[in-house]
Order: C-alpha cells, then sequence, then structure tokens
C-alpha cells in the first residue's frame, strides 16, 4: 500500500484520503514517500497542537492554525511542495467552511506538487469532494513487517539482564514464523505489546507461548464487539445426518494450499446454509473450522450499526473484514443472514439508508476478495434474504439442511447419548428414531437433556422411557411451524442442494 500512496503523491493528487488507526505507522511511511523527487516536507495537523512539521516538537507549531479552516488557509498559502497530513478531520469535514475550504484547496494545488492527506479510522467524505478524493486503506502489517517487529523485541530481550545469563531471546526458524502467524491481523503496537506480554509471562519466546500470543489476539480482535473468535467444537464426524454437505465440506479442507493453486482450484468463496432452525446449521460451521484447521472469526452485524456517527457503521465493517482477511485464510461465520440484513431494502426510511449501505458494502467485498476468506452464513428464513445473496456465484453453494430422517435420527441419538455414557446399549435408538418423527437435532437433544434432569430429581438412571416421556411432552418447531417449513422446503426443492441424500423423505410430511 505504500507503493499506491507513493504514486498518488508523485502523480499530484491533491487530497488522499488515508484509512488507518496506526497512526505512527502511516506516518512513517508518508515521511519516506516524501524524500522521493522533488523531496517534499511533511508537516501534520491535529485539532491539539494545530500545524507541526513532522519530526519536530509539538510545541514548534505553526501560528494560529488549531482550527481545521485556518489551518487549511495556511495551507493554501505555503508555495513549497509539501505534504499535508490532517488527522481525525472528520469531526469537522462536513462543516461548509471546512469543506469549501478543501476545495479552494483542491483548485489551488494544481502544478504545485502539494498534498493534503486526511489520516483517519474513520471514512468519511462529503458529497462534494467524492470526485476528488482518492481513498486509500492502509493495511494491518504483514508477515514481514511483524518479522522487523519481533526481532526488534528480541533484541530488546537480549539486552535484558535475564536473557543475557541465558538463551531465553533464541528461537528457531520454525518458531519465529509460528509466532509472526499468530500474529498477524494485530497492528504493530499490538503485535509490540503482545511479544512483551509472552516474554514477561515465560521468560522467553519460543513455539510454547504461541498459545499467549493467540490469547491475546483474540481479546485484542473481540475488544470491538463486531469479530469474535470462536471455539471448534467437535469434527464433522460428530454430527449427525447431512452426509452431502460434509462430503462437500470434506472435499475442500485442503482448498487453500499451495498444491491447489497449482493444480489450478480457484479459492473457495463460502457456502449459505439455509434450512430448519435447531438442525445443526451453526455447529456444522463450528465444526468445519476443527476439520479445516483454520480460525473461526464469528461476525456480528447487529453490532456493525452505529448511529452516533454518520459513516461509523460502514468503517466498523470496513474494519472487520479487513481484520478478517489479515488473519486469512480463515473462516467467517455470519449466524442468521436474514436477520442482519432484513431491513435493508426499506432502510432509506429507517436508517436513513446505512443497511443498504452495509449491504452494498458486504456483497461487493465478497464479490471481489482475494483473499482466502471463506464465508459459511445460516438463514432460516428465506423470503427475508435479500436476493442479491442467493444470485450464483456470490457463494460456491448454497444447501437446504432440512429436519433429519429416521436414520439420521437415530444417528443423532447414538452422538448425543454417547455423550453422556460411555455404554448405550441399553437404549433402543431405533425406537426412539421413530417416536421423534419431526423432530431437529436441537429438540432431540433437549429431550435427552430433560429426560436426565428428570431422573436425576428421583435419584435415579434416565431410561428409555424418560427420554419417550420428554419427547411426547415436547411439540416440536415442525409442528408449532408447519407452513413455515413446509413453504421452506418448497422453496428448497428446486432452488438449494440438499444437505443429505433423504432430503425427499420429508418433502411431504404430514403431521
Amino acid at each position: 500500500m505504500k507503493e499506491e500512496l507513493s504514486i498518488l503523491v508523485q502523480a499530484q493528487y491533491p487530497l488522499i484520503y488515508l484509512v488507518t488507526s496506526e497512526e505512527e505507522r502511516a506516518e512513517q511511511a508518508i515521511a519516506s514517500v516524501a524524500q522521493i523527487k522533488p523531496q517534499r516536507r511533511v508537516f501534520v495537523w491535529t485539532v491539539t497542537h494545530g500545524i507541526v512539521e513532522y519530526g519536530q516538537p509539538r510545541n514548534v507549531t505553526q501560528h494560529n492554525t488549531v482550527s481545521p479552516e485556518a489551518a487549511i488557509e495556511w495551507v493554501v498559502r505555503q508555495r513549497e511542495p509539501g505534504v499535508f497530513v490532517f488527522k481525525d478531520l472528520h469531526p469537522f469535514i462536513d462543516s461548509p467552511a471546512v469543506t469549501r475550504w478543501l476545495r479552494d484547496a483542491i483548485a489551488s494545488f494544481k502544478d504545485s506538487y502539494k498534498t493534503i492527506i486526511l489520516m483517519s479510522p474513520l471514512q468519511q467524505v462529503p458529497i462534494e469532494l467524492e470526485k476528488e478524493v482518492a481513498v486509500v486503506d492502509y493495511p494491518l502489517p504483514n508477515m514481514e513487517e511483524l518479522n522487523h517487529v519481533l526481532s526488534g523485541q528480541l533484541d530488546q530481550a537480549r539486552r535484558d539482564q535475564l536473557s543475557r545469563r541465558s538463551d531465553a531471546a533464541k528461537i528457531t526458524t520454525e518458531t519465529r514464523e509460528k509466532l509472526l502467524s499468530a500474529a498477524l491481523g494485530l497492528t504493530r503496537d499490538e503485535a509490540e505489546k503482545v511479544y512483551r506480554k509472552a516474554f514477561v509471562t515465560a521468560g522467553r519466546l519460543t513455539e510454547s507461548e504461541v498459545d499467549i500470543v493467540l490469547s491475546e489476539k483474540r481479546q485484542l480482535i473481540r475488544r470491538n464487539g463486531i469479530l469474535e473468535y470462536l471455539e471448534e467444537e467437535g469434527t464433522l464426524e460428530d454430527i449427525g445426518g447431512s452426509d452431502d454437505l460434509k462430503l462437500w465440506l470434506t472435499q475442500r479442507s485442503i482448498a487453500f494450499t499451495e498444491r491447489a493453486r497449482e493444480y489450478g482450484l480457484p479459492q473457495p468463496k463460502g457456502v449459505l446454509l439455509l434450512g430448519v432452525p435447531g438442525c445443526g446449521k451453526s455447529l456444522i460451521a463450528k465444526a468445519t473450522s476443527n476439520e479445516w484447521r483454520l480460525p473461526l472469526l464469528r461476525l456480528d452485524l447487529g453490532r456493525v450499526y452505529d448511529g452516533s456517527m454518520v459513516g461509523r457503521s460502514e468503517a466498523n465493517l470496513r474494519n472487520a473484514l479487513k481484520t478478517a482477511e489479515s488473519v486469512s485464510p480463515a473462516i467467517l461465520f455470519i449466524d442468521e443472514l436474514d436477520k442482519a440484513f432484513a431491513g435493508s431494502a426499506g432502510s432509506a426510511d429507517s436508517d436513513a439508508g446505512t443497511s443498504s449501505r452495509i449491504l452494498g458494502s458486504f456483497l461487493t467485498w465478497m464479490q471481489e476478495k482475494r483473499s482466502p476468506v471463506f464465508v459459511m452464513a445460516t438463514a432460516n428464513r428465506v423470503e427475508r434474504l435479500p436476493g442479491e445473496f442467493l444470485r450464483k456465484g456470490r457463494f460456491d453453494e448454497i444447501f437446504f439442511v432440512d429436519l433429519p430422517s429416521e436414520e439420521e435420527r437415530k444417528q443423532i441419538f447414538t452422538i448425543h447419548l454417547g455423550k453422556r455414557r460411555p455404554d448405550i446399549t441399553r437404549f433402543d435408538v431405533d425406537q426412539l428414531a421413530k417416536i421423534s418423527d419431526g423432530y431437529s437435532g436441537a429438540e432431540i437433544e433437549q429431550a435427552i437433556i430433560a429426560a436426565m434432569y428428570d431422573a436425576f430429581a428421583h435419584n435415579r438412571e434416565f431410561t428409555q422411557l424418560d427420554i419417550i416421556a420428554a419427547i411426547r411432552a415436547t411439540f416440536p418447531l415442525s409442528r408449532t411451524m408447519t407452513e413455515q417449513v413446509e413453504a421452506l422446503r418448497k422453496w428448497a426443492q428446486q432452488r438449494a442442494r440438499p444437505a443429505s441424500d433423504t432430503v425427499a423423505e420429508y418433502q411431504r410430511l404430514e403431521f
């Protein structure tokens, strides 16, 4: 991205919007770009100190340049080539005076080798400037940059008194690679702090400290409340039914390897799981993460929306997707996609179009992303899902996860009983599967738990009859919401691929 910034400055672009939260790292890149002939002086504006030349003490400020209008006017008056960095101008940029001064500055910069760079973690461009500004997203550090950070921390550790008495700061090449991979997705400052924490905690940096880095990385990524790490749960073999879907996922377990690229295979985009609630769609996503040995990042789209400031919601989504790309290959899990975008069609009246812009940004990212981020999304109500998600090419495949068949219910009973008791031969799973017709996997599990509670209250072991009683006392979703389930099946019959070859058994159930 430094190369792109350099090209824009050398091409005399008058206004650049640099989206980043790493001010120091971005300033260093700008200062480096400014050294290319013709050399330019670099000045930095903040609302607290006004304009200060880069590298000078903050008290050496240009007179009366604290206000944005005065600062831009000062820039316009300069005759020498220069790069003028304005930090966090976005709260003021919608002011008519500030917008007008920026447009005046752009008009006066022709053939002057002067560039204004607006640096902010939040992208907010007034409509008056949209045709004039070049937007650049400054990426998070790559492996090479993180290697410099790690080397600096190791050098510091060697200078430490404890390190000089031991080999605590010596690491192998393999350990270095693991420590660097563990820190992908962090800013440079965050990586420095994590490496210091790992060294302070263990007195060394080895492969054993990778877990410390990963643990702290999870906390740092969760801090914004939009992306969160999910712990893997079981494997695909621990899920009853959905054999065709599990086979499809297993075949793509090595899709992100270099061998797959050499074979000519494209990177998979993602999969959409439609189906009846409680049939294991979310569990499949977590099991896939374990099967593929990839991190599972859950994107909470409900937390993306922030009405405190115009453009904040879009910035939240952009930062979350950027973080997901930086830790790729990874699985990005979006649960109940239909609820997240249910109101996007009419959002112009309800939220000034924020939902529509979020939807558009997300769809564009899905279409254009080149990073190995596999999107796994689930949905229960297809009628609420924007049609753009169902277009061919958005996802690699759309699967319909129906209620389990009798054979699949046998598997589900066997799995859940086996988790709770080492010997399940006393249970007749054939009978249980027959009487649980129309029950989802989640409802079967809850029936077993209810039977266990009842038996525990009577201070005895739970039995077949306890489970049967719990099943008969429950009204499954397929009966309480028959019309909705049947409508979903009818839609999926010609539009989605069945997760199991036994799905036809439930095409015309009568309850």
